[in-house]
């Protein structure tokens, strides 16, 4: 991997190359701070199958940039359901500060790896070591990527959806439907976004009524 001073270099190259404005300085170097961090944490904890640097940038930041950028405005509240390394919940908390980002994470070494990354980043972000659906509150957007059981955490997910607010997955084209399904009625889905990287990735939004 290159210095980690040329990090911030490489993922602005990315971005660009994906049609996506490149990071302030500030958020740069949270990325940095974010990609050491899980790095060194990765060698001991299984984080993510994805170990190479350059991929862990191409894969998951840009595609987590992505989805933080297209979120719908007014957002004060949001949960990431089941964030494990904390994708996409991390990169939005850096993209969007002034939204209270709640990590939902059962097992307790990643719990520990999200905390050390808020704590070390400087987040608006706490952590909810447990299961997400034990949480009694709800939110004004929830997301998830990558999570087991995708249709079964989409169904709990949007339980947690605030009346107005939105369920966010990071899917693909042939699995929405099934999630779109479990998720249940009283949403009304928009056109899917496409995320950078593969031609079948997208951010599904869904906006819960009122009623």
């Amino acid at each position: 991997m290159q210095e980690l001073s040329d990090v911030s270099a490489q993922l602005n190259k990315l971005l660009v190359a994906a049609d996506l404005c490149s990071l302030q300085v500030a958020e740069s170097k949270q990325f940095i701070d974010y990609l050491t961090l899980l790095l060194r944490w990765n060698a001991r904890v299984n984080l993510t199958a994805v170990r190479d640097p350059d991929a862990i940038l191409s894969r998951h930041f840009v595609e987590s940039i992505a989805a933080a950028r297209a979120l719908p405005p007014g957002l004060a509240t949001l949960l990431d359901f089941g964030s494990g390394a904390g994708l996409p919940g991390i990169p939005i908390a850096i993209c969007q500060p002034q939204l209270a980002v709640t990590l939902a994470e059962s097992q307790s070494k990643k719990a520990a790896f999200l905390q050390e990354a808020i704590r070390t980043l400087g987040l608006n972000a706490r952590i909810h070591s447990g299961r997400a659906e034990t949480l009694a509150r709800t939110f004004d957007c929830v997301t998830l990527r990558a999570v087991d059981h995708m249709e079964l955490a989409a169904r709990l997910a949007a339980r947690l959806v605030a009346p107005g607010g939105w369920l966010a997955p990071l899917t693909t084209y042939a699995d929405l439907g099934a999630i779109q399904s479990a998720a249940g009625p009283g949403f009304t889905w928009s056109n899917p976004h496409p995320l950078p990287g593969s031609d079948q990735r997208i951010l599904a939004l869904a906006h819960r009524s009122t009623d």
